[in-house]
């Protein structure tokens, strides 16, 4: 929809017209998968669809909140969850009687592990930061976003949110999520696009599995700390060091989920180096590589991500193929040659109906700004 139709949208459902316009983007991480909750780099961008949110002040007492995608009530707890948090920060002053209404309509593709609930925590963040004149920093907003996501059950990492607040166009973020210290490196794909294939499989981050491999990852630090590992998250153990423990670890999964995420800081460091030095061809094979490890040690591909990359491993002219986000269904992210992308969007989609009965979809993206006002 255009910023026009969310208007009347606005004043049909409010009886009054928008203040402001705000947006924040969806995200697609590039490589530096389940690493950002241990301590680790990850290497996504911002993308050019996500969040709109239009509001106003009101006088009924209370906010409102309505959205233009979704029905239901479930969704309004990302939103009511920001605001909890920032009401619970002393150091904001926010008015306790000053409320609004909200009106939510985007363009990320629900359930595909895209980031659509980070682009709705972080657009409500960043619209109360400009309307309160709170001063907050974009990483702030984010640490907010990621706290109210917490709140709704699922125990995420930083990278969604901070990549919805602090994108910039062209540009990925090599992002240290313990520091928080971050690069903007230029994405320059000379004849070569970024495809994103949705498997429209449901993604469910708050359906346990997510949160096992939180946990699971934290028995592995536990175990290879008393092995003598000198260590506070996974993402600080060097494959040298791994390899010489590993045998001794007596919990087979833990020891599966370590092995994917030291090797997953490698291969993260080792693709942002190779796309400095313009070796893209390295960078497309340690996405291939970093599917792999997430299938077989980390356990969060499925039949359906796995025929999607698979697929897209055969076709002449991609670089590299893997799944993008927390798992479990979601998103497939490619990057692909000009001239290969019709025979790509055909022939993987053909292999994945025969392979799971599905249909995919697929969008070329383009790499965006972060969450702005738009009027």
């Amino acid at each position: 929809m255009k910023v026009q139709e969310l208007q009347q949208a606005f004043v049909k459902a409010y009886q009054r017209e928008a203040q402001a316009v705000y947006f924040s983007p969806g995200r697609v991480n590039l490589i530096g998968e389940h690493t950002d909750y241990n301590g680790g780099h990850v290497f996504p961008c911002a993308l050019s669809f996500g969040t709109y949110l239009l509001l106003a002040e009101n006088n009924v007492g209370e906010h409102r909140f309505l959205s233009l995608n979704v029905d239901g009530e479930d969704w309004k707890k990302y939103p009511k969850n920001v605001i909890d948090q920032l009401m619970k920060n002393e150091k904001l002053k926010i008015k306790n009687n000053q409320c609004f209404d909200f009106l939510y309509w985007g363009n990320v593709p629900a359930g595909a592990g895209l980031s659509s609930s980070a682009a709705i925590e972080v657009v409500t963040a960043f619209a109360l930061d400009d309307q309160f004149q709170l001063g907050l920093s974009r990483t702030e907003m984010a640490l907010i976003s990621q706290a109210a996501e917490h709140a709704c059950g699922v125990n995420c990492g930083i990278m969604d949110q901070f990549a919805s607040a602090q994108g910039k166009q062209d540009h990925a973020i090599n992002l240290d999520c313990a520091s928080l210290e971050f690069e903007l490196v230029p994405v320059k794909l000379q004849g070569m696009k970024v495809v994103i294939a949705n498997t429209h499989s449901p993604h469910k981050l708050d359906s346990g599995a997510y949160n096992a491999r939180v946990a699971q990852c934290q028995e592995a630090l536990k175990e290879l700390k008393s092995l003598g590992l000198q260590i506070e998250n996974l993402a600080q153990v060097s494959q040298a060091d791994f390899d010489k423990v590993a045998d001794k670890m007596t919990d087979p999964v833990a020891k599966k989920r370590a092995r994917h995420v030291v090797g997953e800081v490698a291969r993260t460091n080792d693709a942002i180096a190779a796309l400095k030095a313009g070796d893209i061809a390295r960078f497309g094979q340690l996405m291939n590589q970093s599917h792999v490890s997430l299938r077989d040690d980390y356990e969060v591909t499925g039949p359906e991500l796995d025929a999607l990359a698979e697929a897209a491993w055969q076709v002449k002219g991609v670089i590299g193929s893997r799944m993008t986000g927390g798992g479990f269904g979601g998103c497939t992210v490619s990057i692909v040659r000009d001239e290969a992308i019709d025979t790509f969007v055909e022939e993987v989609g053909k292999v994945y109906t025969q392979k799971t009965g599905l249909k995919a979809d697929f969008y070329i993206a383009e790499i965006g700004d972060g969450a702005r006002r738009v009027m």
